[in-house]
């Protein structure tokens, strides 16, 4: 059985898709883009920025499913130049403990939707 996760403090889905899927004790969620739940815009700013909004996003998402970072054991990183990973990574790590970060694959890809620079889902267990 699989239960829909939503909140309104992520932003809503664009698409035929949720925010996040909860099957037994695994939640699945859909990629998190830098958009402003409260006002529908992309963050302006640096690739730290959107970063921070991203994980901000994921954050939300996660407590809906009453979970934390330290939940997550698979990350995916999608990003259109892998000249930023640096700094992407730099605000990445500011949410996960080094020892215990999830297992996490970073990819670099022609576009994002949006035309954004980071695009970041995540797996995590109960």
């Amino acid at each position: 059985m699989k239960k829909i996760i939503t909140t309104k403090n992520a932003p809503a889905p664009i698409g035929p898709y949720n925010q996040a899927v909860l099957s037994g004790n695994t939640l699945y969620t859909s990629g998190q883009i830098a958009i402003n739940p409260n006002t529908g815009e992309l963050v302006q700013g640096s690739i730290k920025d959107e970063t921070k909004q991203v994980m901000e996003n994921m954050k939300e998402v996660l407590a809906a499913a009453e979970m934390t970072f330290e939940n997550v054991v698979k990350t995916s990183i999608f990003i259109s130049d892998m000249h930023n990973f640096s700094e992407i990574n730099t605000v990445y790590a500011e949410y996960f403990d080094e020892a215990t970060a999830p297992a996490r694959e970073t990819v670099e890809v022609a576009n994002l939707p949006k035309f954004v620079n980071v695009e970041i889902s995540m797996i995590a267990i109960k």
